[in-house]
């Protein structure tokens, strides 16, 4: 240490309910903090979870309330109900198709060499009176794992669950 410089100590003398009004002051800002935090993560989880579509596909009801989170009216009945095996290898359609399951939050990889039933719903209310549409739903053990709305028509279009626009 150079000369002249020296330590500085300061020291001071409280009594023990000073100790623990300080003590409680502190614990009460840093509960305050936690509950701010907590607060605005419960928000954020809430906003995600109302944006998030519900999933379930284990009865018709719950397939045609699927499809109505999107805004569509369809069949009271499937038009079609298939089995079909997610390929364990995508070629260049299956991309494509997957890009639009990535697109609105599904990735049928996940489930390459599955098993799922394909449910075929005539969608009702497709703007400028389009016929020929339907909305396919892939169900896996009662849960959406993806799908599309489409048309039947020979040059034919189709997109994911929201109308894109």
């Amino acid at each position: 240490m150079k000369r002249g410089a020296g330590m500085f100590v300061c020291s001071m003398k409280m009594s023990r309910i000073k100790v623990f009004a300080v003590f409680a002051l502190v614990l009460a800002a840093v509960l305050v903090g936690v509950g701010f935090l907590a607060s605005s993560h419960a928000d954020t989880d809430a906003a995600a979870k109302a944006q998030t579509p519900k999933l379930l596909a284990q009865t018709n009801e719950q397939r045609i309330d699927f499809l109505k989170q999107f805004g569509w009216e369809v069949s009271a009945e499937p038009v079609e109900v298939v089995e079909v095996v997610v390929p364990t290898e995508f070629d260049q359609t299956y991309e494509k198709y997957n890009i639009i399951q990535r697109k609105q939050g599904f990735d049928l990889a996940d489930y390459k060499g599955k098993r799922v039933k394909r449910w075929t719903y005539e969608i009702k209310n497709y703007p400028e009176g389009k016929t020929g549409v339907r909305a396919n739903l892939l169900v896996l053990d009662g849960k959406v794992i993806g799908g599309d709305v489409s048309s039947v028509e020979l040059n034919g279009f189709m997109h994911g669950f929201k109308l894109e626009g």
